[in-house]
């Protein structure tokens, strides 16, 4: 079967130290970002539903899409947390093969 992995897997795969590091910037940048997403988002859909108009004029609207936006980037963040994870546990399992 040929391998059908990108350019970035094989790179991380060759280079486990920058997978590593990768994933904890990843890792501590996806938490910061859902931190208070639902709570944000809950409360940005009653001041929009309450407020109407008014709520857009002030901003709402916009806050909305900020906070859509960040949830897609935090979604992201977890993509290559995962691309990463994937990374480390088959350079583990490789290491291991080649040990015995």
């Amino acid at each position: 079967m040929a391998s059908a992995y990108s350019r970035v897997y094989v790179f991380l795969l060759h280079r486990w130290w920058v997978a590593f590091v990768l994933l904890g910037i990843v890792f501590v940048l996806g938490g910061l970002l859902t931190l208070n997403l639902l709570h944000t988002l809950s409360a940005n859909f009653e001041f929009l539903s309450m407020c109407g108009v008014e709520a857009v004029r002030d901003g709402g609207l916009r806050q909305l899409i900020e906070i859509v936006v960040s949830g897609y980037f935090a979604a992201a963040c977890y993509v290559v947390f995962k691309l990463c994870e994937k990374v480390l546990v088959e350079r583990l399992i490789m290491n291991k093969g080649s040990d015995s």
